[in-house]
């Protein structure tokens, strides 16, 4: 407001007035604003009819551009414009020729004090100016005309295409319903109304518009167009969950569409977008094997298209070389790219070979700038997953929080439950188990009945990585066999791909070798290793745990030279723990504490901290203590450690505290493990900033007093 008002502070008031709907009428008509607006009308109205035609063609021209409106207007000078600026309601900028309105009431006025025929007459005169430039060129054609003129609805419907590629999608809708009710032929009438639809709902976000067009459609003669069917589908997906409806009400669309050679119109596309997106969320071979029979009619597509992400999910390990060459170039321009739904549907391919940090900025932009709200949504999609794969689980849970309430507040519950989903599996790697298990149990309550089978899968795979983080590998056995069967990677279903690894530990460590084994051969066979360094990780660590004990340590340290490994630290983390428990195993104490330790440090870095502790764990059965690893103590060890440095037997201390012998036993042995007479073991306590650190002693009286020193010096130590 301060900008369009030039620093008024009148505006404060002038701008309370509301404005009105149609785009010629910039005016504000109600409050104060409406008698200075008046006064303004006066001074108008006492100039020169041509000062008054100049400023009308600079009123709706918008950007004061004098070389437009001297070619709509003012072939021989501005000098009809003299009188405006003695007036002061002009300015002319020689230095920048560029027009500007003293105050927007100024505007409003000469707007308001103009007829429609004059407005008409101004905007086509502008059009006929504006040839080069047809976003605008068709705004003016279409508010000079009022009966249907295949010509004007043309022009209008390019300008739409224009202003969607500059990232204006409501823009796009409004010139689109336009370009419609301008078409002489029903046919191009309903398609266009079809087309605003989709980009309503699709990308700008307009739930209500997008179904208030679509009754549109009704009231006019003819069948539905592919382009009406793709955005009820859509709506239905989106807003019900309903796959089953939208992969009916597209299929024999498509199919019909598809039948006659040539190329494919953007409708078209639209409709095979959505037609994945219902079997992506739907699974099952029932719903994949018609549509890749479809998608066999898109030859050679392009990286963003339908076609490539149909095929993609159907089967990751078709991508080969020369397919990811391409997607980074696409993804490579991203960077100058203004079309969000190019950004959108390149992230979507992306996100499955693990490319999203290259589209981050991309997708950010989209997000942020907030004019496409529907196409922000699978945007913070996108944001979530690649923090969740970076294992920033702090950003991927406030970006998975952000797109629930966006989600809710804008009527896309589909949305919802993949943020659901992002924030239940940050939780679950965090050790958050208690949400995790919420996030959860919402997915399922939702998706289930609705039968989503993806997201029903997804959070069965987030359960499996939560419990997996306590060593609770029953359950995580349950739950990741509900994800995939064991010895099966299969097809349309990613998650299968990404849950390998948690089903394959969970098999060895409840002795299901067979299944172990199975399924890392099948993991094998998928050839997945060559799409990028995560995968890679993941295949080596399926590979590994699956493995004869030879073999395991060739494959650990084959793995962990995979280069570009540090973008995915918690797969990395999960390497160095298996690699560790394999080489305490087999006797090799001093290697395994090297591997464990670095899997400590990585998820503590990330704050794992149920994978950290099963690091911990893993060190203190080396023979390491929890001062030896680093690892902080508990407040119960603690005080468990000062009582018995104090000189108090296990039975004492049970007494005092309220426990049994057996329990100070095991509190005694977690802090130092190789304790030989836990009853007569003392220790000696130090503190370093932030933990404490404990070393076997001697009970001698000179290094008892020495550590009730060091209680008074360090409060921290007190008990009571």
């Amino acid at each position: 407001m301060a900008d369009d008002a030039q620093g008024n502070p009148l505006a404060l008031l002038e701008f309370a007035g509301t404005t009105g709907a149609s785009g010629d009428r910039a005016g504000w008509v109600g409050g104060p604003a409406r008698d200075v607006s008046a006064l303004f009308s006066a001074r108008i109205g006492r100039l020169p009819e041509r000062t008054r035609d100049l400023l009308l063609l600079a009123a709706l021209e918008g950007s004061g551009d004098v070389m437009i409106l001297q070619s709509a207007g003012a072939p021989a000078g501005f000098d009809d414009l003299a009188p405006a600026e003695r007036d002061h309601l002009v300015v002319v900028a020689e230095d920048d020729h560029i027009i500007r309105f003293r105050h927007p009431l100024v505007r409003s006025a000469v707007v308001d004090g103009s007829t429609a025929e004059q407005r008409r007459a101004a905007h086509r005169r502008l059009a006929d100016v504006l040839v080069n430039q047809p976003d605008r060129r068709g705004v003016h054609l279409a508010k000079s005309t009022t009966t249907p003129d295949e010509s004007v609805a043309s022009v209008v419907e390019v300008a739409a295409q224009t202003s969607l590629r500059r990232g204006d999608p409501g823009g796009a809708v409004a010139m689109l319903r336009r370009a419609a009710e301008l078409s002489p032929e029903a046919e191009k009438g309903r398609r266009r109304l079809s087309q605003a639809a989709y980009v309503a709902a699709w990308i700008a976000g307009e739930l209500d518009t997008s179904h208030e067009l679509l009754h549109a459609l009704k009231g006019i003669p003819g069948g539905q167009p592919i382009g009406a069917t793709a955005a009820a589908a859509l709506l239905v997906l989106v807003t019900e969950g309903d796959g089953d409806t939208a992969y009916t009400m597209l299929m024999p669309a498509l199919e019909a569409a598809t039948s006659v050679a040539g190329p494919r119109t953007g409708d078209v596309e639209d409709a095979l977008f959505t037609l994945t997106l219902a079997a992506d969320y739907l699974g099952g071979r029932e719903y994949w094997q018609p549509l890749m029979d479809l998608v066999a009619r898109f030859p050679d597509p392009s990286p963003a298209s339908a076609a490539t992400l149909a095929r993609v999910h159907h089967d990751l390990g078709s991508m080969d070389r020369e397919e990811l060459r391409r997607l980074d170039e696409a993804i490579d321009r991203l960077h100058d790219q203004t079309d969000t739904d190019i950004v959108i549907r390149t992230a979507l391919v992306a996100s499955y070979v693990d490319r999203l940090p290259e589209c981050r900025e991309s997708v950010t932009r989209v997000v942020r700038d907030g004019g496409a709200v529907g196409s922000s949504m699978p945007g913070l999609i996108y944001l979530a997953l690649d923090d969740l794969y970076a294992a920033r689980f702090s950003a991927a849970s406030d970006a998975a929080a952000e797109l629930v309430e966006l989600s809710e507040k804008t009527g896309y519950p589909l949305w919802a439950q993949v943020g659901h989903y992002a924030a239940a599996m940050a939780a679950a790697e965090r050790g958050d188990l208690d949400e995790s298990i919420e996030h959860c149990e919402r997915i399922w309550d939702w998706s289930g009945p609705r039968r989503v089978q993806r997201l029903v899968k997804c959070a069965h795979f987030a359960r499996a990585r939560g419990a997996l983080g306590v060593a609770d590998f029953e359950t995580a056995y349950r739950h990741a066999v509900e994800v995939c069967a064991p010895g099966e990677v299969a097809r349309f279903n990613p998650e299968a791909v990404w849950a390998a690894p948690d089903l394959i530990e969970a098999a060895v460590r409840t002795g299901r070798i067979d299944e172990a084994r199975a399924h890392a051969e099948a993991f094998r066979s998928a050839g997945l290793e060559h799409i990028s360094s995560r995968l890679a990780l993941i295949s080596g660590l399926c590979i590994a745990m699956a493995s004869e004990p030879d073999e395991v340590v060739r494959i650990h340290e084959e793995t962990l030279t995979i280069p570009g490994l540090e973008q995915w630290p918690f797969e990395v983390g999960r390497v160095h723990l298996a690699y560790g428990e394999v080489l305490r195993r087999q006797g090799r104490a001093r290697d395994a504490r090297r591997q464990l330790d670095a899997a400590r440090k990585l998820f503590a870095d990330i704050g794992a901290r149920t994978w950290e502790n099963r690091a911990n764990t893993e060190l203190r059965a080396t023979g390491m203590s929890r001062a030896q690893s680093g690892s902080e103590l508990t407040p119960r060890e603690l005080e468990v450690a000062r009582l018995a440095a104090s000189g108090l037997s296990n039975p004492q201390i049970a007494e005092r505290l309220f426990l049994s012998p057996r329990t100070v036993s095991s509190h005694l042995y977690r802090v130092f493990p190789n304790s030989e007479s836990p009853r007569g073991q003392r220790f000696v306590m130090r503190s370093t900033p932030g933990r404490y650190r404990l070393r076997s002693m001697e009970p001698t009286g000179a290094q008892r007093v020495g550590y009730r020193d060091l209680v008074e010096e360090d409060p921290r130590l007190s008990v009571g």
